[in-house]
């Protein structure tokens, strides 16, 4: 692995999440927790969501982390993640969020995994192994960004099971494990999880 250069390491206090939705807030908190003595949120600062216009995680992450970096002045973390369904040709990736998004623009999780369920079922698909993916921005205000991604491989299951987590976690199961991500424990999630991989990878990098 390349070392890292030094003027990419964290040095302060104020880290915001570049995010305005609460269980991505709530682990990356989590994952934090003992780091940094202050991490508010995008929306504390009043700022709305810019548009993702990037065509990867990546490209995304580092989008709306220096969005936030340049309209707070500190140092701004962002996390583009979503869920990628080997039998769609990966879909639907980046745009995870959007499936979840009713005809009134409303936000459904549930409906969303109905629509994925939907989706295999009318293809015929059998294989039902899947990915997550998580790309992580750290952004500076003077224009320095550093990307990581992690990615967490399982299988997709029907009907969702949990209330843990968020997203699409009721419906999917890690490699290695018999129960999905809604009913894990937020520490055991926190071990293996595509977020939790990207984490260890910029705390290495940039903590």
């Amino acid at each position: 692995m390349p070392e890292v250069p030094m003027t990419h390491r964290f040095a302060g206090d104020t880290l915001v999440v570049a995010s305005h939705n609460a269980g991505k807030i709530r682990e990356i908190r989590d994952l934090l927790a003992g780091r940094i003595a202050n991490i508010p949120s995008a929306g504390d600062f009043d700022l709305i969501d810019p548009e993702e216009t990037g065509a990867s995680f990546a490209a995304n992450a580092a989008l709306k982390a220096r969005f936030v970096a340049d309209g707070t002045g500190h140092p701004a973390l962002s996390d583009d993640s979503g869920l990628a369904v080997h039998a769609l040709g990966g879909a639907p990736g980046i745009h995870t969020a959007r499936w979840a998004e009713r005809p009134d623009g409303s936000r459904d999780f549930h409906w969303g995994m109905e629509r994925l369920e939907a989706a295999l079922n009318e293809g015929g698909h059998r294989d039902r192994s899947a990915h997550f993916v998580c790309a992580l921005a750290l952004a500076w205000p003077d224009g320095r960004v550093h990307i990581v991604e992690g990615v967490v491989h399982g299988t997709l299951t029907w009907p969702p099971r949990g209330v843990r987590g968020f997203g699409f976690d009721p419906v999917f199961i890690p490699v290695g494990h018999a129960i999905t991500f809604g009913e894990m424990d937020p520490d055991a999630k926190h071990s293996i999880s595509h977020r939790a991989e990207a984490f260890h990878r910029i705390v290495h990098d940039c903590f």
